[in-house]
């Protein structure tokens, strides 16, 4: 080999040399490269992850509000259907009670005249077949004679001076009040004891 044949190979090794150095250098900017964006992917799916599990916990909490709501609409249309079904006839009592009120003062009138007894009893018959369809449907009368005055069930139409009685007792019951499934339909109007 001549000596300008060792230079060129030489010069040629040489060549390799620094390519070999310079795709080395390459290759670890490419490596750093893809570490950092390693690093950045992995940033960027975390952030990702976290924001997927909060709305997932936000859905959830939605769901479950909702389910809630639809309970709760669900509870209230039965109630009130059961109420529906309870106090259907309060219209159809309150109608009914001035008959009942009518037979009583019928009777009370025959105590004060001279009437046909078969009268009275067929009065009296009425009347009770009367209240027994009633009682059927949960309708039940408020008598409240003798008891202490209760404002939400009895109407005071006055107050009368009676040394004889406890204040605020109940001493007369001008018309009687009555009850459909214990929801009052109609109070009792009363007369009212105070002291002297």
């Amino acid at each position: 080999m001549t000596t300008e044949e060792q230079k060129k190979t030489a010069q040629e090794e040489l060549d390799q040399a620094q390519q070999t150095a310079e795709g080395d250098t390459i290759d670890g900017n490419v490596v750093d490269d893809m570490t950092t964006a390693d690093d950045t992917a992995t940033v960027d799916a975390s952030n990702e992850i976290a924001a997927l599990e909060e709305q997932l916990a936000q859905t959830k909490e939605q769901v479950l509000r909702a389910h809630a709501d639809a309970q709760n609409a669900r509870r209230r249309a039965e109630q009130d259907v059961e109420k529906a079904h309870k106090f259907a006839l309060e219209k159809f009592t309150k109608e009914l009670l001035p008959v009942i009120d009518s037979l009583e003062r019928a009777l009370d009138a025959f105590d004060q005249h001279d009437v046909d007894t078969a009268v009275k009893e067929g009065v009296e018959m009425t009347l009770s077949m009367f209240v027994g369809t009633l009682e059927k449907f949960k309708v039940e009368a408020i008598n409240p004679q003798g008891k202490p005055f209760d404002p939400q069930y009895h109407e005071a139409m006055s107050m009368v001076p009676n040394p004889d009685v406890e204040p605020n007792s109940v001493i007369a019951v001008m018309q009687k009040g009555y009850l459909l499934n214990g929801r009052l339909v109609r109070p009792a109007m009363v007369m009212v004891s105070k002291a002297p």
